[in-house]
């Protein structure tokens, strides 16, 4: 059976680490996206069990599911600014914190609040650069309308969105800055602006003095951050494929293996298969989509690097590293095995993504 293998200690080591690093600030556990890949539910259980009661969504089905899933208590907040009437009447009878990112979004929220015969607790969006939704700080004044649309919408918070913070501390300084203008605009003027938070994962560890009231993370409760760094900020990879090796032949000098003979063998090896391949996850990362001139040059680098020190994509089989024979397959994977002691139903430890996975049983262990 192949499945994808939850280390809950791993989690709980990491979730300690995001509170050392966050100092006093409360703590969003984004679970969007099935909580990258790791199980909403299962996800959201083991959080809760270790003091995490605010979760952060952008699916209306994902605050469905927790309210269903027996978490009534803990605060959802919904990261996604919409207009829509339905999805946001359902949010309001979930309890669920909206985000008003435009006029449009704080009026439908009033009116999906008035219908349901209630109020909203609502966190105001400011976009300081990352260009998708969220008003913009020098519309001070649409800003504070939100806080004259009536008893139906109270504002609980607001935040805003860093596009760098993974990779460029001026601007993510530039960003918080202009944020914290507008909260200090708004509190000058006696708005209560809740909770402010603006701090992702990456600028947890890299700018933490953005980490304000609360702070947003994802990739860090699974130790896969944006960035690299020494000792990657103290936190632990989490998820892994495990798998059975299918079978183990011999093949000799000069046998090619895989689609386009992608590896010829310069002396005879002894081969294993494992039932894992790109369509499982394994090996696969998210394409590149912008073309910018520098980004090119940075995916070329990185290939060079490889080469040059002879980095070559492996798995592990009883603690010992084995290298991949030529391309990963769709279904399969090739092995050389030709110095372990191994063979059919060995287990079989491969990393991979856990946003790219599929057709994996999840395991937490």
């Amino acid at each position: 059976m192949n499945r994808y293998v939850v280390d809950t200690q791993a989690i709980v080591h990491n979730l300690a680490q995001i509170r050392r690093a966050a100092g006093g600030a409360n703590i969003y556990a984004v679970l969007k996206g099935d909580a990258y890949g790791l199980g909403l539910l299962e996800m959201a259980q083991l959080l809760s069990e270790n003091g995490v009661d605010r979760f952060a969504v952008t699916q209306t089905s994902e605050a469905e599911a927790l309210r269903r899933g027996g978490f009534a208590r803990e605060e959802i907040l919904f990261l996604r600014s919409t207009s829509d009437r339905q999805e946001l009447e359902t949010l309001v009878d979930l309890g669920v914190v909206c985000t008003a990112g435009s006029e449009d979004a704080a009026m439908a929220i009033r009116a999906a609040a008035e219908a349901r015969k209630t109020a909203a607790n609502v966190h105001i969006e400011i976009d300081t650069g990352m260009g998708r939704t969220g008003f913009l700080p020098g519309d001070i004044e649409k800003i504070k309308s939100v806080y004259d649309l009536g008893p139906e919408v109270i504002v609980t918070g607001i935040y805003t969105h860093f596009h760098s913070a993974f990779c460029n501390k001026k601007a993510t300084r530039s960003q918080y800055d202009l944020f914290m203008s507008v909260v200090k605009a708004l509190q000058d003027d006696r708005f209560e602006t809740g909770t402010v938070h603006a701090a992702n994962s990456s600028a947890l560890f890299r700018a933490p003095y953005a980490a304000a009231d609360a702070v947003r993370v994802g990739s860090a409760l699974l130790g896969r951050l944006s960035f690299r760094s020494r000792g990657n900020c103290g936190l632990l990879r989490v998820g892994h494929i495990e798998t059975a090796i299918d079978s183990v032949r011999w093949l000799s000098a000069g046998s090619t293996i895989g689609y386009g003979a992608g590896c010829r063998l310069k002396k005879a090896a002894r081969v294993a298969i494992v039932p894992v391949g790109y369509y499982h996850g394994f090996n696969v990362s998210q394409d590149q989509d912008l073309f910018r001139f520098r980004d090119g040059i940075s995916g070329i680098m990185s290939h060079v690097r490889n080469i040059v020190l002879g980095r070559h994509l492996s798995v592990r089989i009883g603690g010992k590293e084995a290298r991949v024979l030529g391309h990963v397959g769709m279904m399969h994977t090739a092995i050389d095995v030709t110095k372990l002691d191994c063979g059919v139903g060995s287990k079989v430890v491969m990393d991979a993504k856990p946003t790219m996975i599929k057709g994996l049983q999840l395991e937490y262990r």
